[in-house]
């Protein structure tokens, strides 16, 4: 870890952290709130993935959807009308709707052959987006002229790397730059997370393998064609399936820094709270070393 007690986190003139877990404990909420106090550069990975690295894809796909109707056609074949993706750190739809969800067309799924297809292009982008972590820190600072520097992760960060790999080159580049973070939430913060999701189920990327399996026993269970799967249910089944797969996932990766809680980081305020949680999280780490 770049910072090994809770006094050096406390002199360090450049604070750098990364923030993993699962999407909706916070990653954001506390990134927004150091961004706001006007000392931190919020990196966001999913912005970066949207823009950099799945920007025209997205673009495409939306212009492919326009090309089908008449009017936009001739619009666009005369370069009327300009079409391109309105990304935001705190609206990413336009990234979930690209890699959309598998199942009946008519029910606004895409083919399982298409949809991991654009998962893979989701992994790469994910890839390159957290090695460009260090790209940005030194950016933050020497152009911008930040001290401080918060990554704000993907919840599929655990998807793409391998914590068990002492050489994993991501979560080394990634360790070696910033203090990495989890935000560990409970059983209670899980069936919350499920219940949301259940309201409104997204796009996710998913690890290839454990995706795979998850299609083939969905379509054993129902007795479904690819075709005839609703895209919302079967996401919703897979939902608690994919919590369930990343937690110990999570859970190597917290050997690679410190660990905090959702409640927790749900208290924080100020960058003194933040700062103050970092420090008793690394003297908790200093405790049992």
């Amino acid at each position: 870890m770049i910072y090994h007690s809770a006094q050096e986190w406390r002199d360090a003139p450049q604070k750098k952290v990364l923030l993993f877990g699962m999407s909706g404990l916070g990653k954001t909420h506390v990134s927004n709130m150091l961004r706001d106090s006007g000392d931190w550069f919020h990196y966001s990975v999913d912005y970066r993935i949207g823009t950099r690295y799945m920007g025209e894809h997205i673009t495409d796909n939306a212009k492919r959807e326009a090309m089908k109707v008449p009017f936009l056609r001739e619009l666009l074949m005369t370069d009327s009308i300009y079409i391109g993706s309105n990304i935001t750190f705190n609206n990413l739809a336009p990234l979930s709707t690209y890699l959309c969800k598998p199942g009946n067309l008519k029910s606004g799924g895409i083919a399982f052959d298409e949809y991991m297809r654009r998962q893979e292009q989701h992994r790469s982008a994910e890839v390159s987006a957290l090695l460009d972590t260090k790209q940005f820190i030194d950016r933050a600072h020497d152009l911008y002229g930040y001290d401080h520097f918060v990554c704000d992760t993907g919840g599929s960060i655990c998807e793409v790397v391998d914590p068990n790999d002492p050489q994993d080159p991501v979560l080394k580049s990634l360790s070696q730059n910033a203090l990495m973070v989890w935000i560990k939430g409970s059983d209670l913060h899980t069936e919350e997370l499920i219940r949301r999701f259940d309201r409104a189920p997204k796009p996710m990327y998913y690890q290839p393998e454990f995706l795979l399996s998850c299609w083939s026993e969905y379509l054993e269970e129902t007795g479904q064609s690819e075709s005839e799967v609703d895209p919302d249910t079967f996401v919703r089944w897979t939902y608690g399936r994919a919590l369930a797969h990343r937690q110990p996932r999570y859970e190597a990766m917290s050997k690679w820094g410190v660990t905090v809680t959702a409640q927790d980081v749900a208290d924080i305020k100020t960058t003194s709270d933040f700062n103050v949680l970092i420090a008793n999280a690394l003297e908790q780490v200093s405790a049992t070393a």
